[in-house]
């Protein structure tokens, strides 16, 4: 191990110990670990799956226009997230880890595939929403996710009685944030004795900026495998499952 990853994990460590209010903010990254591929990645089974449907550009698949038109991708991509096949990482673990030793005040995550939950994590806001639950968008009946999985699971697109596509509780480009983020995100970060980012290019707003919105002196931890644009006090360099996998090797 680096000797600087080694001095910046005792310091984490430490800093972990003295702090009660953890804010959390994860991306891909940490879900990566779990083998969930990324469907932005060529070489990926997932992406080259998606390319036979001639995608304009890969995010089309999260616009609520294309989605209309052309559901067949997203919904490609939704079966292979609600499959069940995958277990959550260290990553995951780590946070969880954090709540147990009542230290987490809460997780935001931009992760739609639900491993959080899956890990046991229940101060968690899913700021892209989740497959849990579903609705008409023609005439808004609300579904469980759970009403749907099968259709997906077996590459069928959901329909409603109505006629209406039933489109899964995730945000797309252009849609708000869930009412969940919008009244807690404050509150959480004026408490926050210590803010983690793991696993996010930390692009995507109004998620992506939540780092430099606490408090002027409070630490800023970054666990990531690259750098992003926002200032830490603390990089942690390298593989996420990794790096928390180390973390959690000793009672924080």
């Amino acid at each position: 191990m680096p000797v600087d990853l080694a001095t910046n994990l005792a310091k984490t460590r430490q800093l972990i110990a003295s702090s009660s209010n953890i804010v959390v903010l994860t991306g891909a990254g940490v879900s990566t670990f779990s083998g969930i591929p990324d469907f932005r990645s060529p070489g990926s089974g997932l992406y080259d799956n998606l390319q036979r449907y001639k995608l304009p550009y890969p995010e089309a698949i999260f616009e609520l226009d294309y989605f209309l038109e052309h559901p067949e991708p997203f919904f490609d991509l939704a079966a292979e997230l609600v499959s069940d096949k995958y277990q959550p990482s260290a990553g995951h673990f780590f946070v969880r880890h954090l709540e147990l030793s009542n230290k987490l005040k809460r997780l935001y995550t931009q992760n739609i595939d639900g491993l959080d939950l899956k890990a046991g994590t229940e101060a968690v806001i899913e700021c892209h929403g989740s497959f849990s639950s579903a609705h008409c968008v023609r005439c808004d009946r609300q579904y469980l996710g759970s009403e749907i999985k099968k259709s997906i699971i077996e590459k069928k697109i959901p329909r409603c009685n109505c006629g209406g596509l039933i489109k899964p509780d995730i945000v797309f480009f252009g849609e708000g944030l869930p009412n969940q983020f919008h009244t807690n995100y404050a509150a959480d970060l004026e408490a926050c004795d210590l803010l983690l980012a793991m696993g996010s290019s930390l692009v995507v707003q109004p998620v992506g900026s939540l780092p430099t919105m606490v408090r002027k002196g409070i630490p800023r931890i970054l666990i990531n495998r690259e750098r992003t644009s926002a200032h830490f006090d603390i990089e942690l360099l390298g593989e996420i499952g990794e790096i928390c996998a180390a973390l959690n090797e000793k009672p924080l």
